[in-house]
């Protein structure tokens, strides 16, 4: 006997949402899979508050900076990243989600889900081109970056525990690593 599962689009997916199949719970499309996401507690509310006020301050209207909203990757992901610093399109965003080409980076925040997010997430992200890509583990209080992409990978990988980092889009802009995990 074979196992057939379904794949989700996003339009498919969208169609869902838009007839209320998702009301009460809080999902993400990645690779085709409707995945349930963990309820937000409250070190995960903290930081990701923080960080995206911290974020808005030092690179002001340069930038649009969405927490927890989707981004829209490929056919079949649409993830929901704890921040995605973007461009500021305005009114753009009613029409459609952030696009690879729209978004600088990414960051998310992980403790429960750090598996997830060094696995998982991080290829859809490569795949899909973001140049970018920030995790930040609440457990161990590091920063791993991951850039510059080559056949829909990262080949660079940087863990911080302290110091400054520089996002690709603004190399001037020194973000102080403590404010984000500590």
């Amino acid at each position: 006997m074979t196992i057939a599962t379904y794949k989700w689009t996003i339009e498919r997916y969208h169609q869902a949402i838009d007839a209320g199949l998702f009301d009460d719970e809080t999902v993400e499309l990645l690779r085709g899979d409707i995945i349930v996401m963990p309820p937000e507690r409250e070190t995960h509310a903290y930081y990701n508050s923080e960080v995206g006020d911290y974020l808005r301050t030092i690179l002001g209207d340069r930038v649009k900076v969405r927490e927890a909203h989707p981004i829209t990757l490929l056919n079949d992901s649409e993830p929901i990243p704890d921040l995605a610093i973007v461009k500021p399109l305005g009114t753009v965003y009613l029409e459609h989600h952030p696009y690879p080409d729209d978004i600088f980076w990414l960051i998310e925040f992980s403790n429960t889900t750090l598996s997830k997010d060094l696995n998982e997430k991080k290829v859809v992200y490569s795949e899909a081109g973001i140049v970018e890509y920030w995790v930040v583990n609440l457990q161990d209080k590091q920063l791993t970056i991951f850039r510059d992409l080559d056949n829909g990978r990262y080949t660079t990988e940087q863990t911080f525990k302290t110091g400054f980092a520089s996002p690709l889009a603004f190399p001037n802009v020194q973000i102080y690593l403590q404010r984000l995990m500590n």
